[in-house]
Formats: structure tokens, sequence, C-alpha cells
């Protein structure tokens, strides 16, 4: 099928229908093969990274924007804009190819117009790549993010906030956590190098290993065979700062896809259990599928960490990771439609889910025991204020400082996008007091 076609699909499947990314783009990319798939997934992320301006763009070449039954093709022409602006794809093949999914569109009457719309924009494009700089255009547009995001960004980092934004903005790295059950770092990072895979420095708490260019994962020395898997340098803090010992009862609230399961599992040899947790059943499907690759053993329940007594034995647990449910701002540049389908209406009843879930949790650790609280968020009202607030109503919580944050006064471990290349996280390290 048409990859322009598809590309239009996505896009209005996320925008104006409010579908997951993560959900939709499988589905449309199991109709194409090969490289395809990685073009489908260029042209889409593309269209959501710039949505604001693509859109800005569309309002001056046009009289009114497509509707009914045309929508689909209002982003058809955002698919054609976004590949002359920002990709290598020729401007002449882009126009065509763009014009010809009117076809698998059913839209064939509309060829004329995408096609004169596109061809306006190339005879104009200089002019119009000036405007969306013009510092008298909304910051929406400027900066390809919505405006209560980028209120609150402003609010949080004063300082920051333009370079979170960019960060946004640029394709992610891909990252490597060596299973250490299998292999030393060093070792792993010979293998690499004699698979002619280029990489960076490892990351210098945790050792990930971040790649110059991604790749497949079947290029990957030993990926089949558990030696290696994909994660990001800020989520494989997680196993690092829990710190499971020998012997110890860990749950991992939360937990799929399953990631900071397999390395809590791979960093802490002789755990006595692993329990990992979700509310979502179909979530749970790749937790088990890369726990059976890394050929590791947990105990894996569909349950809701908001409500510990429809599921918990009463067994009490030395280490807990809680990897709340949040607004995931900090991993907008791996999920671009975040930022249209989140909205601020969004952040005071997750930032209520995470209180009930982080007190209720609390329960199940044992005196002595440890619990990182972790979000993929960059908003300080579901990090360091909820870990205040915590704190303020919980005595026997302690704070254990991290070195990582530096001499920040505030608490906890706030990494913002793009800090040594890793995504945003925030992470604090709470002690029961016996």
């Amino acid at each position: 099928m048409n990859i322009r076609a598809l590309a239009a699909k996505c896009s209005y499947a996320v925008i104006d229908q409010g579908r997951s990314l993560a959900d939709e783009l499988p589905r449309l990319q199991a109709k194409v093969e090969g490289k395809d798939k990685g073009l489908l997934q260029e042209i889409t992320y593309g269209v959501l990274r710039y949505l604001p301006e693509l859109e800005y763009d569309v309002r001056q070449l046009m009289a009114k924007p497509l509707t009914g039954k045309q929508r689909v093709c209002h982003f058809l022409i955002l698919v054609g804009i976004y590949q002359i602006k920002y990709t290598r794809i020729p401007d002449h093949a882009a126009v065509s190819e763009t014009v010809a999914a009117t076809g698998p569109l059913k839209n064939r009457h509309l060829k004329g117009l995408i096609n004169g719309v596109l061809r306006n924009y190339q005879r104009q494009q200089e002019k119009q790549e000036a405007d969306n700089k013009d510092a008298e255009k909304p910051d929406s547009v400027r900066y390809n993010h919505p405006g209560w995001l980028l209120k609150k960004l402003q609010a949080a980092y004063p300082e920051k906030w333009q370079a979170v934004l960019a960060e946004n903005q640029q394709k992610p790295p891909m990252w490597l956590r060596v299973n250490k059950k299998h292999h030393e770092l060093d070792v792993y990072l010979t293998q690499l190098e004699a698979a002619e895979i280029a990489h960076g420095e490892p990351e210098s708490q945790s050792g990930a290993i971040p790649l110059t260019s991604p790749v497949d994962v079947n290029r990957l020395p030993g990926f089949a065979d558990g030696d290696v898997s994909i994660q990001d340098g800020a989520a494989q803090q997680a196993a690092r700062l829990l710190d499971s010992q020998p012997g110890d009862h860990v749950l991992d609230c939360c937990a799929a896809p399953g990631g900071k399961t397999c390395h809590i599992l791979e960093y802490t040899q002789d755990l006595a259990s692993v329990t990992a947790i979700d509310i979502e059943e179909s979530r749970l499907v790749r937790v088990k599928e890369n726990l059976e690759r890394l050929k590791l053993e947990a105990k894996v329940i569909a349950a809701d960490a908001a409500d510990p007594g429809a599921w918990w034995d009463k067994q009490l647990f030395d280490r807990i990771l809680l990897d709340a449910p949040c607004s995931g701002t900090g991993v907008i540049r791996r999920h671009p439609d975040i930022k249209w389908l989140r909205k601020a209406s969004d952040i005071p009843a997750l930032t209520v889910l995470q209180q009930q879930i982080l007190k209720n949790i609390w329960s199940l650790l044992k005196p002595g025991g440890t619990l990182i609280y972790a979000t993929c968020s960059i908003l300080p009202e579901e990090n360091k204020e909820q870990i205040k607030q915590f704190l303020a109503e919980n005595n026997d919580a302690e704070l254990i400082p991290l070195p990582e944050a530096g001499d920040n006064a505030e608490p906890g471990w706030q990494i913002l996008p793009g800090d040594s290349g890793m995504d945003g996280f925030y992470y604090a390290k709470l002690m029961k007091k016996a």
C-alpha cells in the first residue's frame, strides 16, 4: 500500500481520533515490508513532531481546511509538506507519491488540490520557513509543543526550557543493556566492535551503551540468546538505584513492558523472589516475552498497584520499584504523540493517582526496606512535589540523597531529556525507618 496514505491514516488516527501511536503504527506497518516500515515510521513521527508548524503552513496555503470524509487528506498534505521540509526525498518524488496516495484513500478527486497546495508550498518554501521562525508567531508554532506544556516547562525550568523543547524534537539514541549474567561489559563491547556496530562511551553509572546509529536488533550479537536488551540509559538507572541484595523479596509496580523487571533479575544474583504487577493484563504479554528471551523468572500478576488488598499475599518486600503512571513528558522524543494526546487536565488526576499508589504500596515495604519512586516525567508536580508531600505525611519515610543529583537541594534526581544523551526521568530513593 502507498506509504504516504498509511502515514496520513496514522496521523489522522492519533490527532483526530485520539489513538495511541504505539497501537496504531504497528498495525499499519504490518501492511508493508522491509525498509517501507522504517519510512512509514519516519514520516508519521515527523508529522507528529512538527504538527503545529505544518498546520501553520497549510493555513497559509488553503482558504479552509478539509473536513468530513476528506479529512484524512488534510493529514496527507501535512505528510507532503513534512517530506519537502525535513527529508532527503527529492521534492518531485515527495509530491508525486503524496498525490498518488489519494487513490488508496478514496479521494482521487482531490489530486489536483493536493498537487496545487504542495507545488505552491515548494514555490513559497523559503518565505514559509522564515515565517515559522518569526518571533510574532505563537510559541506553539515556533517550538512545536502545545501551549499548556510550554507554560509548565517555562515555569519549571526558566533557564533550560528551550533546550528541553529542542531535545524533544530530536530522534532519540538507541541504548543497549548488557546482561551481566552472561557477559562483562568489556567483553560485549568487543563483540560490538567485531560486528562493526559503532557506539559511544558507556554511561558512567549504569554501563548503558549508546549506539552511534540505531541498528536492527537481529544485528546485535547474542540478542536472541538474551545477552543484550534495548533500554534507554535513564531507565537503566532503576535497578542500580534499587540495589537489591541476595535473598531479597522484590516488587516491581507498573512493570510493563518488563525492561526494569528483567534488569533487576540480571543485576542481583540469588534474589528470593521478584513480583511484577501491571494493571493491564494485555501489557503483561511483553513482560513474559522479555523474561522468556532472557531466561529469567518472576511472578507476573495483573493487578492494581493502588489496591494491594486484592492481590497481595501479606509477604512484605525488601525492595520496591514504583515506576508510577505519569504524563510521559520526559520521553516525548520517543513518543511524539504524547504532546497531542496528553492534556493539561490530565496532570491533576495523575498526581492524585500517584499519591494513592505510593501511599498504599508503602505499606507493603519492610521496615528498613527501600522504595524507588520513578517516573518518565519532567513535571515537578509529578516528581519532587510528590516526594515532598509524601515525606511530610509519613514519619517513617526517610529520603536517601542521590549523589547523581549533585548539590540540588530538591529531593530526588531529575534527568532532563538529553542529559548525557538520556531520556527525561525522575528518581527518588526512600527508606522505611525501622
